[in-house]
């Protein structure tokens, strides 16, 4: 099921470097909690719940002086990885 969770490299990598940002400068810049692993996370495309992409959202605009929208920086939808909550947990 992992391949379901993993996105590959999200466009959300191209604009910290567009912007000569890194993880450290969004956790700072960030009014709200969130992490360096979140931010890792996000950047390698690993699925993020739609919170903690609005989070990554807000940090990048406030750091970057930008007004991004979720979809702008992530190349996937708000639902779960498909068939990521079936069967028993020994079956994932």
């Amino acid at each position: 099921m992992t391949g379901l969770r993993n996105r590959g490299e999200q466009p959300l990598a191209g604009l910290l470097a567009e912007h000569g940002l890194t993880a450290h400068d969004l956790v700072g810049a960030s009014t709200e909690q969130i992490t360096h692993k979140m931010v890792a996370r996000g950047v390698k495309g690993r699925w993020l719940t739609p919170r903690v992409r609005g989070k990554l959202v807000r940090a990048l605009n406030g750091a970057a002086g930008t007004s991004y929208r979720a979809r702008e920086l992530f190349n996937y939808g708000d639902g779960p990885p498909s068939g990521d909550m079936t069967g028993t947990p020994a079956d994932r």
